[in-house]
């Protein structure tokens, strides 16, 4: 056997437990058929001497938003802004894209005063700008005039009782449609943008968190656009819910709603495929719209729930009918109240033991909630950047009672709950590697400890951006272990993570990114 490519003089951490590590990995057809003294005498057709870097599995991230990334990525950005004049004077420089003046990263929080509608009529009609969570957005007074009544039921008010322009999850998404749909070449564009972020940071498989409708859909076509592209990494698609439809299914079938044509989780292939069903129950801490049971710490609003509760549990239950997995948005404890009691319905309506039913984001979880998840095998897929990034902020607005209980760690594992790790991406850094540092370290990047009894150690942090987040995933087959059989994705480090500084793991170089034998990203790192 000639293989088509081995590895030599490396550090290979597999995360395989019944075989840790390695320093020979040999690669044919896109797989690993071996390690060390099975494949070293082997002949192949690249040999690629290591040099002591070390080898991880790809990672895996198992939320995240690449046409989103890529989008914000062309459009102006606002994220650096402190004053009003400032976001004015960008926006003013701004193109027009099919009418409308987009921007990202607003931030009320790091401006001087909000930003408003009558500001933004200075600058001109049809102004859209998205706030940093996703979940808000601020647009001119012509955009405000055009939305129906019942998109500013909640919109917020100046104390004249008029509204100031900012717009929370669903009047944003009252907007949203109002600029959609986005061409699918543009989207297709932004995708492959996003996708080359994640490649850069040794991320093989990025679950795209929610396409064709919802908060984040881009075009009722969306997934063709996932299909026009050349994507330099393995992508996975979670469907909006507003895709279910009611179907005239077989009694026995016992589906009341479905994706057209019965598509549902796991149809693709290793580069393309479809993954959960995406739900959303709430907000977002950022928006002050995480649904939680009481208000946040002083103020007088405990967030909200996304919608009716009736309809949101229903399409928990048919798309459990229908067999997807499901990705239901919980970030307030509420809204994981309000997640846990709907999948605990959907099971006893039809038991599927291994439906690995996920709640994204899970951000704050009581001490009561704990063993719930536990027995309900959900899979919480959290973000620990989110609070390297903001945690200030977000220990300010939780305070020191509810603080700790922020995107756990230490105690889902203690429960034996799988943990997958992702970024929401373009919300925070996607790096995983920033995430792993702070899952040990916990302390945000003023350097507060946030929930420091959630720590965790590296081994554990890696864990859940490779074989946590590929279970997560149902990827765990292919992807999470450098191990025989498996494909053959590798994030090649600079430095081993397990034993530099823990203070520099967040930094620590990502010489190159192997998908499926092939170097990818940075392969003039490692010549012939």
């Amino acid at each position: 056997m000639i293989l088509d490519l081995k590895l030599v003089g490396g550090q290979v951490v597999t995360m395989d437990p019944t075989r840790p590590v390695a320093s020979v990995i040999g690669v044919w057809g896109g797989r690993i058929v071996g390690l060390d003294d099975d494949v070293a005498d082997l002949p192949a057709r690249r040999v690629v001497d290591l040099d002591g870097a070390v080898v991880l599995p790809g990672f895996v991230d198992a939320h995240n938003h690449l046409a989103w990334a890529g989008r914000a990525a062309r459009t102006p950005d606002v994220s650096s802004c402190r004053t009003v004049a400032q976001v004015l004077d960008v926006l003013r420089d701004a193109p027009r894209a099919s009418g409308w003046v987009e921007a990202s990263g607003y931030d009320h929080r790091a401006l001087d005063r909000p930003l408003t509608s009558r500001d933004l009529d200075e600058v001109g009609p049809r102004i859209y700008v998205q706030d940093l969570s996703g979940h808000a957005c601020v647009v001119s007074g012509d955009v405000l005039t055009s939305l129906p009544a019942s998109a500013l039921r909640d919109a917020q008010r100046d104390a004249t009782g008029a509204p100031t322009g900012f717009l929370a999850e669903s009047a944003q998404t009252a907007v949203r449609a109002l600029r959609l749909p986005y061409s699918l070449d543009d989207i297709a564009a932004d995708v492959e943008s996003g996708a080359r972020q994640c490649l850069e940071e040794g991320v093989v498989l990025a679950a795209e968190a929610g396409v064709g409708g919802g908060l984040i859909g881009s075009s009722p076509l969306e997934v063709e656009a996932y299909q026009r592209a050349t994507l330099p990494i393995r992508v996975q698609l979670m469907i909006s819910a507003d895709r279910l439809e009611p179907v005239a299914a077989h009694a026995a079938d016992g589906i009341r709603r479905a994706v057209p044509l019965g598509l549902r989780t796991g149809l693709g292939d290793d580069r393309l495929s479809i993954g959960p069903l995406k739900l959303w129950t709430d907000g977002g801490m950022m928006a002050r719209t995480a649904a939680l049971t009481w208000p946040y710490e002083g103020m007088d609003t405990a967030g909200q729930l996304q919608d009716d509760p009736d309809l949101m549990r229903a399409a928990i239950i048919d798309g459990h009918l229908a067999g997807w997995q499901l990705a239901i948005h919980a970030i307030g404890d509420r809204a994981v109240d309000f997640a846990l009691d709907a999948l605990s319905e959907a099971q006893r309506t039809q038991s599927r033991p291994d439906a690995r039913h996920r709640i994204e984001h899970c951000g704050l979880v009581r001490p009561e909630q704990l063993d719930r998840i536990a027995e309900l095998n959900v899979i919480p897929v959290i973000q620990p950047t989110f609070l390297w990034a903001y945690g200030d902020d977000y220990a300010k607005i939780m305070g020191p009672r509810r603080s700790p209980w922020m995107y756990r760690g230490k105690s889902f594992l203690d429960r034996g709950i799988v943990v997958a790790g992702s970024s929401d991406r373009p919300v925070a850094d996607g790096k995983p590697l920033r995430a792993i540092q702070f899952m040990v370290e916990r302390r945000s990047k003023e350097g507060t400890p946030i929930g420091p009894d959630e720590s965790i150690t590296v081994h554990q942090a890696l864990a859940a951006y490779t074989t946590g987040a590929a279970y997560a995933c149902r990827r765990e087959n292919a992807l999470g272990t450098i191990t025989p059989g498996k494909l053959a994705d590798f994030a090649i480090l600079e430095t081993n993570p397990l034993t530099t500084d823990i203070a520099k793991i967040g930094t620590i170089p990502i010489a190159a990114t192997v998908i499926g034998g092939h170097f990818t990203y940075n392969p003039a790192t490692f010549p012939a």
